[in-house]
């Protein structure tokens, strides 16, 4: 866990250094989350949890219509289940709501519009690290209410020994996380506005290495607006 930390700050002096050489935005948004529940990366759309994004952008150009984007985030993601509504007799919801810290680094093409705007489009990827977040359970059987909220825990998994998973369990969730971004979006001169869709490639589940386990991998398209400081 320490190494991961200073690995953490280190990517945030770097961000901070290279971010210099371009623009920074501010930026936040919703996260529409999901999680994929078979071998081919599908989603159940009625599973989507709305959560949230908020955090740095930097803008680094290379060329006239190039540029890198990386990134440091704090970001919500997981899914719910639910079976009927709160107003039937029997009723059931759960939500998975768990908050990493993230680094994503895109690189983008720029397409130049009139007064100094742009649109851009481009892909790359993430790492992310587990920190917070909640299960809850609500619902009803036979007209009689029930609920129960707990923190999410998280393995204390380190990323350099790839043959163990420390700190596994059932119901533990593995800590760090990884994917691909596929991103969008249009650039004024001070505002962003951006769409951005995270295709995780890790597992969910800690431990065990079966089929089951290694469906369930996050999905999360976002949907900002940044601020350019």
């Amino acid at each position: 866990m320490k190494s991961l930390i200073c690995i953490l700050l280190s990517c945030l002096v770097a961000f901070t250094a290279t971010a210099q050489k371009g623009s920074v935005y501010l930026k936040g948004g919703l996260n529409i989350a999901n999680i994929s529940t078979t071998d081919d990366g599908e989603i159940n759309d009625a599973n989507a949890l709305a959560s949230f994004h908020v955090g740095f952008m930097g803008d680094l150009p290379v060329g006239k219509f190039f540029a890198i984007q990386p990134g440091l985030l704090l970001t919500g993601k997981g899914a719910k289940v639910q079976s009927g509504t709160p107003d039937d007799p029997t009723y059931y919801k759960a939500t998975t709501n768990p908050i990493y810290v993230e680094l994503p680094v895109n690189a983008v093409i720029k397409f130049p519009l009139a007064g100094g705007s742009s649109l851009y489009a481009g892909a790359g990827g993430y790492v992310a690290m587990g920190i917070a977040g909640k299960r809850k359970i609500e619902g009803k059987f036979l007209g009689t209410s029930f609920s129960s909220k707990e923190n999410i825990e998280f393995s204390n998994d380190d990323p350099t020994t790839f043959d163990e998973d420390e700190g596994a369990g059932l119901g533990v969730m593995k800590r760090f996380d990884y994917g691909l971004n596929f991103t969008g979006g249009f650039q004024l001169d001070k505002v962003l506005l951006s769409v951005n869709y995270g295709l995780g490639l890790a597992k969910l589940q800690s431990g065990a290495d079966s089929e089951d386990n290694n469906r369930n991998k996050h999905r999360v398209l976002s949907l900002s607006i940044g601020f350019k400081l």
